[in-house]
């Protein structure tokens, strides 16, 4: 008996020694690159940056009360856009951390109907969806713009034809 169970021993450690190299060799098989150098910020990105911490701190200037604390704001916002998106998944989770900072509900709520009551985007138009949920997170009563020109009535089908 103390043979076999010897035997077992030594078969147990070869057979962990040879796992043990075999997955060795493989994660250092295949073509290693060397890390490439980081690239410098771009100014595009660098612009972009900061216009986030100043819109961020133009927040926190401007409300009172955990509406403007950093994390309220960057959350807010995000959870008002990704409800105009319909995320609501994804909206619903980030909602979640914004009540977990303790931040002001009420706010979201405010500033989401403010975002509806305002209407359409138009895709042409250079304001963009982050813009506008910005200036309703600023001020949740936020009056609706009025619409630049009416659309003119359809022209009335000429006499003699048929509208089908």
């Amino acid at each position: 008996m103390p043979f076999s169970r010897m035997l077992r021993t030594y078969f147990a450690v070869l057979g962990m020694a040879a796992l043990t190299l075999s997955g060795t060799a493989f994660a250092q098989s295949g073509n290693v690159k060397p890390p490439e150098p980081s690239k410098p910020a771009s100014a595009d990105t660098v612009k972009e940056s900061q216009k986030k911490i100043d819109e961020i701190a133009e927040a926190s200037r401007t409300l009172t009360g955990p509406a403007g604390n950093p994390e309220c704001v960057w959350l807010g916002r995000r959870v008002v856009s990704l409800l105009w998106r319909d995320d609501l998944d994804t909206a619903f989770r980030h909602l979640d951390l914004y009540d977990r900072f303790g931040c002001p509900s009420a706010h979201i709520q405010a500033t989401f109907r403010c975002l509806v009551r305002q209407g359409n985007i138009d895709p042409k138009a250079p304001e963009t969806l982050t813009g506008r949920v910005h200036a309703c997170w600023l001020n949740p009563g936020l009056e609706p713009q009025p619409a630049a020109a009416a659309a003119p009535p359809p022209a009335a089908p000429a006499a003699g034809t048929t509208a089908r």
